[in-house]
């Protein structure tokens, strides 16, 4: 079981509650930033008690509070050690082995489309009921209940009148069932594609950290991009470079945005999980630490791994070889593994992974890979039951279809192997906040994706 933070000795007061995640909120950045620094180790009950009695609209006074928290010392017994540096993680790890796919026959171009069309749809479907504080596991049993369509098999149905207690996500219109014509646009899908353009550009031996934050200004608006990578973001436009890009004034650094970028490296490093982790390494060091990074070189891993794995569970097992044994994100990876040998059934997983990481933001790393790590063991290689799983068990939900998606269609091994409900209606068309990436064609998309692996290997 994993080390819980302590009960805090002090909250803080309600005008520091209810956080937007907005970076440019200095209320939000303190309440966030103690958020993390406890479930990190460290005492801030002394920031907490000198926030209570600072007016929360004084910013310069609230920055200070959360700048000072810099110098925030752990409480004793803190157990993990959660390096930060590539050379660090390596040296911490024991990576699974090396089984490189021949990437020019047409089956691994199957799978490398099929992985862009589970990708896409998994993020669709989870868009509607994407937030978290919201959209329970029992608000979103309830509803689906409701809707007759508990378990999910397809994409989420409107009810009309829409029941007292429920409201879905503005995007409804355009990501439920009879309603989807082309793709949403997401974030989820956009890293994937800006991945997929920065590798194109200096090619995977070349990529460095500068190469993403130049991407990042050069082709999203800064209201697309969400926590973590908007604090980043900020930093970049106001000069600050290196390490600190991804520390300053920025508490969602362990969160889940890194882990939604890393699918790309699975992609062009297949059967390679250890290469595609070193690569996502470059692009997750420029917005996020510790767990944060870890996620999205788990994903990378993790994706790379389905390319060879018999199932599910062995590509697992390689993904978790490249997390630092003794982080939060493995200790959790290994609960959830464990849970799946000792035989526990899927609802008994999600409750005891729920008060296992429930503490946590509903969009941070650790809670999330959990559940997606959940959904693929339990989805019995089936690809619907898997992304069905995942939406359903809350959190992040569009995220976490995305990257369940993208895995469960390599491993099922073509397009034809995901159901036509799915991915007809997307239209091989997806939309892009990204400047000259709108609209672009999935099956394009593909193409290319698989033109860079040839290239690569």
């Amino acid at each position: 079981m994993p080390q819980l933070p302590p009960r805090p000795a002090v909250e803080l007061a309600a005008p520091y509650r209810d956080s937007t995640y907005d970076p440019r909120v200095p209320r939000d950045l303190l309440a966030d930033e103690v958020a993390q620094r406890r479930e990190s180790g460290y005492d801030v009950d002394d920031v907490v008690r000198a926030a209570n009695s600072t007016d929360p609209q004084d910013r310069s006074a609230v920055l200070a509070l959360v700048d000072g928290m810099a110098d925030a010392v752990r409480r004793p017994g803190w157990e993990y050690e959660e390096p930060d540096g590539l050379d660090a993680v390596r040296d911490s790890v024991d990576p699974a082995p090396a089984a490189p796919v021949r990437t020019g026959t047409d089956a691994f171009a199957d799978r490398v489309h099929a992985a862009w069309l589970g990708r896409i749809a998994g993020c669709n479907l989870g868009k509607p009921v994407e937030y978290g504080a919201h959209w329970t596991v029992e608000h979103i049993r309830d509803y689906l209940t409701l809707a007759d369509a508990y378990p999910l098999t397809d994409y989420i149905p409107v009810l009309d009148p829409m029941p007292a207690g429920f409201e879905l996500r503005e995007c409804w219109p355009e990501t439920t069932r009879g309603r989807v014509n082309g793709s949403a646009r997401d974030d989820d899908i956009d890293y994937t594609i800006l991945a997929l353009h920065l590798l194109e550009t200096h090619g995977t031996a070349g990529l460095r950290t500068e190469h993403v934050g130049e991407a990042w200004t050069e082709l999203f608006p800064v209201a697309q991009v969400f926590t973590a990578e908007r604090a980043a973001y900020i930093n970049l436009v106001n000069g600050v470079r290196g390490p600190e890009v991804a520390r300053f004034r920025n508490p969602y650094r362990e969160w889940i945005g890194a882990q939604i970028r890393g699918d790309m490296f699975g992609y062009v490093h297949p059967g390679e999980p250890w290469t595609a982790a070193a690569l996502a390494h470059r692009d997750a060091a420029l917005s996020h630490v510790g767990n944060g990074v870890y996620g999205e070189m788990w994903a990378a891993a993790l994706v790379a791994a389905a390319f060879t794995a018999s199932g599910a569970g062995e590509a697992l097992a390689a993904a978790r070889s490249v997390v630092p044994p003794r982080s939060r994100l493995h200790e959790a990876l290994e609960h959830v593994e464990r849970l799946h040998a000792d035989g526990a059934d899927w609802e008994e997983a999600l409750a005891a992974i729920r008060s296992a990481y429930g503490h946590y933001s509903w969009v941070h790393t650790v809670n999330n890979a959990a559940a997606v790590a959940a959904a693929l063991l339990w989805s019995g290689g089936d690809w619907t039951a898997a992304v069905g799983r995942v939406v359903m068990s809350g959190w992040d939900t569009d995220s976490n279809g995305a990257t369940v998606g993208s895995v469960a269609a390599v491993l099922a091994g073509s397009p034809s192997a995901l159901p036509g409900r799915f991915t007809e209606p997307l239209a091989d068309r997806t939309q892009s906040a990204l400047f000259g990436f709108d609209n672009s064609a999935i099956s394009g998309l593909a193409e290319r994706t698989v033109r860079l692996a040839r290239s690569a290997g």
